[in-house]
């Protein structure tokens, strides 16, 4: 049995400018049914969190959303998934998240995707949790932040001992075979912080 069994996907409300977002988010929602694997998701309709959202649930797929009162008309609400969970505020929502995750993935998105990437890879980072976490790199779209990931290794401020593993994938269909991979290979080991709510 496979230790991935639900996957957080970081995505943004908001289509985006290339046409490959939104059907690369709409695929790994159809990837993750295919493969029995629950998607969690910041709640919203719109954007690629309602593409990966509707892609999961047009194949079948388990979809559980969560979302903070203060972003249901902004985020547009998803109605139609199996699960949702109304939280008060960001840090809850982020929370809930991680907790009923096994993994993580990264679709392009705003100040918002990139502000959940960086803190579970932080988190990832300290020792606090041993989840295999993806960036999608559709045409590009996370180069940048490799790029800064490199020059922060090149100026000493990530340092031996303190690196993380962040994986890279060029397409949704990579997706599960590398979270499958990464997981085998962790199998077994124990956080050294485990993450606590603080709420």
């Amino acid at each position: 049995m496979s230790t991935i069994n639900s996957v957080c996907v970081y995505c943004g409300s908001s289509p985006g400018r290339v046409p490959a977002y939104m059907e690369q988010a709409s695929q790994l929602g159809s990837e993750l049914a295919a493969n029995g694997i629950e998607l969690v998701y910041g709640g919203g309709g719109a954007g690629l969190m309602g593409a990966v959202a509707r892609g999961a649930l047009a194949a079948g797929g388990r979809v559980t959303g969560i979302i903070p009162e203060s972003l249901i008309q902004q985020e547009r609400m998803l109605d139609g998934v199996n699960e949702l969970g109304v939280t008060q505020n960001m840090h809850e929502r982020k929370m809930s998240m991680f907790e009923r995750s096994d993994a993580f993935v990264a679709l392009p998105g705003g100040i918002g995707t990139l502000e959940e990437l960086v803190e579970i890879s932080t988190w990832l980072q300290l020792g606090q949790h041993a989840k295999p976490i993806v960036m999608v790199n559709v045409d590009g779209f996370w180069d940048p932040l490799l790029t800064l990931l490199d020059h922060m290794r090149s100026e000493a401020f990530l340092r031996a001992g303190f690196d993380f593993d962040l994986g890279v994938v060029s397409d949704a269909a990579s997706v599960v075979p590398y979270l499958m991979d990464t997981a085998e290979g962790r199998r077994g080991k124990v956080p050294r912080r485990p993450v606590r709510s603080t709420m």
